[in-house]
């Protein structure tokens, strides 16, 4: 039996994705998108309209409308156009990850306007959109109790929330992100560690095993087994990694409520650092150290040896360090 019909603009990864599983259970869905990938989408049953004219005139009233296009000013651009279509009482809805001020101020904008505006935390990735995902809702009450048995339909079980008024759905998923990459860091500090023991150790084992019970098992650790599987190891994946920047605006908010967040801006921190191919502050340190030391430029074999076992309970004997610096002319004066 047919179900709802709404309409989803930007049908990539999540919006494409999300397409298809509401099709499988029964939704009549209208697509638009400049650039979709039509032949699965329209094979799968999906309705792809050619303008924004026809794709709401194919919706009816009152219209709900899923946006899965890239945060910043396109959004904008988007809801300016929309609402000289659509009409007082129909419903906006923003599914990617824009930041929770603008959609304060969206909403304000379109309510002047008769039009309702959801903003909706989606997480779950690709997967997610197309099994069931995971939605954090903000908006007016009247608004969400129309699209709440929808978003139910399409998350997995207990996958919903509505987190309350104007904003608070996109606050929730940046804190969600925010989350997220403290997690990353953390589990990718540990590949490290795992990576350093004294022995080869059979990591894919320990992952699996980690997600029987232990304390971290979780969606990452699968993932992280998964892809070091696929790969072979870690020598084709580029240390480079990339982000659209949410949690930088998380941090910011962090700062400017005075709510400390070390785990959180530290992994970003540590992304940042991942792009450093020649990093001018580890040259800048080496030239001021060198000045009110002495230490060396670049690798130096008796202070590795002092690093090592300089405290006396971790030497050897005192004569090991002795010989591995005797022949050494330029000394770490340690100033």
């Amino acid at each position: 039996m047919s179900k709802t019909t709404f309409g989803i603009i930007g049908l990539g990864k999540m919006g494409g994705n999300l397409a298809l599983q509401a099709i499988e259970k029964g939704y009549n869905v209208i697509g638009f998108d400049k650039n979709p990938g039509k032949d699965l989408l329209e094979r799968e049953g999906l309705m792809i309209s050619n303008s924004l004219e026809d794709f709401v005139g194919q919706l009816p009233a009152p219209r709900i409308v899923f946006i899965y296009i890239p945060a910043g000013e396109v959004v904008d651009m988007l809801l300016d156009q929309l609402s000289g279509v659509v009409e007082e009482g129909d419903i906006l809805i923003d599914g990617g990850n824009s930041y929770w001020g603008d959609s304060i101020k969206r909403h304000k904008h379109l309510k002047e306007k008769g039009i309702h505006f959801i903003d909706c935390g989606t997480s779950g990735g690709m997967d997610g959109a197309r099994h069931g995902a995971c939605f954090m809702i903000g908006g007016e009450q009247e608004a969400a109790k129309v699209v709440t048995p929808i978003l139910k339909d399409l998350s997995v079980e207990g996958g919903f929330v509505y987190a309350g008024g104007p904003g608070s759905g996109h606050y929730v998923k940046l804190v969600h992100n925010g989350i997220e990459f403290g997690m990353l860091q953390a589990i990718g500090e540990g590949m490290q560690l795992l990576n350093h023991y004294k022995d080869e150790l059979n990591v894919l084992e320990i992952l699996e095993t980690w997600n029987h019970g232990s304390v971290i098992r979780s969606w990452l650790i699968e993932l992280m087994a998964v892809v070091l599987k696929r790969e072979g190891g870690y020598d084709t994946i580029p240390a480079y990694i990339e982000d659209t920047g949410e949690v930088n605006w998380l941090v910011n908010d962090a700062m400017r409520m005075e709510v400390p967040v070390p785990v959180i801006a530290q992994s970003v921190m540590q992304l940042f650092a991942s792009r450093d191919k020649e990093p001018l502050w580890s040259k800048a340190i080496a030239m001021m150290r060198n000045g009110f030391g002495g230490h060396p430029f670049g690798p130096h074999e008796g202070i590795r040896h002092e690093r090592q076992y300089g405290k006396l309970e971790n030497a050897r004997s005192a004569d090991l360090y002795l010989k591995s610096v005797g022949d050494n002319k330029q000394t770490d004066n340690l100033g």
